[in-house]
């Protein structure tokens, strides 16, 4: 569903977005610094359930992108819906940490393969469910 309540947003600004996530997933698996969890979860729930514009890290993408001339407006309503699925997932990563379970790595993994291949390729695979889920709905 395209989502006219909120202004478009910058894709290239997700892209760095995306970097951000790679960069916490790797970190949560590779360190001991697991709490880094906590700032996807917290991210991705003010960007995916609250506005996009209210959060911190993607007005300072949305700057560099605009300075450097490269911004490039969608439709907020499915770059949220990858902002609910980071949210959800650092919210398990954090949780699953607190209680000493090894099963936050699942969406660790995931956070960094989907991560990489949306910073790599501009590919949001989260988007993209989100697309075909639509099409298919109407069908």
């Amino acid at each position: 569903m395209l989502r006219f309540d909120i202004a478009p947003v910058c894709s290239n600004a997700y892209r760095f977005q995306a970097t951000m996530s790679f960069a916490i997933a790797a970190i949560y698996l590779f360190t001991p610094y697991q709490w880094v969890s906590l700032l996807l979860a917290v991210g991705g729930f003010i960007r995916g359930f609250v506005n996009p514009h209210k959060c911190l890290s993607y007005k300072l993408f949305a700057g560099i992108t605009d300075k450097l001339g490269i911004p490039k407006m969608q439709n907020a309503g499915s770059k949220m819906f990858a902002d609910k699925i980071a949210a959800i997932a650092g919210t398990a990563m954090f949780v699953t940490w607190l209680i000493g379970s090894p099963v936050g790595m699942i969406p660790a993994y995931a956070i960094l393969i989907f991560a990489f291949i949306d910073l790599a390729t501009g590919f949001c695979a989260a988007c993209w469910a989100y697309g075909a889920y639509y099409k298919f709905k109407q069908a």
